[in-house]
Parts: C-alpha cells; structure tokens; sequence
C-alpha cells in the first residue's frame, strides 16, 4: 500500500502511479504509529473486517508498506477488486 499521511481528505481506492501498490489516504500524522494504526482501521472498515485482523508486516515506518490480513480470500479478494475500480 502507498500511504499519504496527513492527508487533507482520507480514503481507500485505485493504485499508486506506479501501479504497484492501493492507495491509502489518512489524516492522521506519521508520529507514535498513528498512520499506521489509522491505515489499518481505514482497510479493515473498506474489506468489513474486524481491525483486529489487520497488521502492518513491513515498512512501519515507510509510506510503502505491506499489510496482512486475516479473513476468507476469496471474500478479500472481491472486496479488493472493487477497491481498485
């Protein structure tokens, strides 16, 4: 994911301009892991699973960062196509 902290208006959808990676918006400063916990809860509210189920594996401290998250794939994986139309 491509994170934008401190964004003006937050939101989830399309890919980067590279197009390796969603694009994720938060208001959220990158201070204390406040980005990153607000990037997890913006996904888990977009995919509709738990926050719990959401965690940062690599680049806490980067705006590229990898996600894991726990859930049915196939029900993640639909709900991640409509992100990216």
């Amino acid at each position: 994911m491509k994170v934008q902290p401190k964004s003006r208006r937050p939101g989830i959808g399309g890919l980067a301009p590279d197009g390796a990676a969603l694009k994720v918006a938060v208001t959220e400063a990158p201070e204390d892991g406040r980005a990153n916990r607000a990037v997890c809860a913006a996904l888990a509210k977009a995919l509709e699973v738990p926050g719990s189920a959401v965690d940062v594996i690599h680049g806490a401290t980067g705006r590229l960062k990898t996600l894991r998250v726990a859930g049915d794939p196939a029900r993640l994986s639909e709900r991640i196509e409509k992100l990216l139309a």
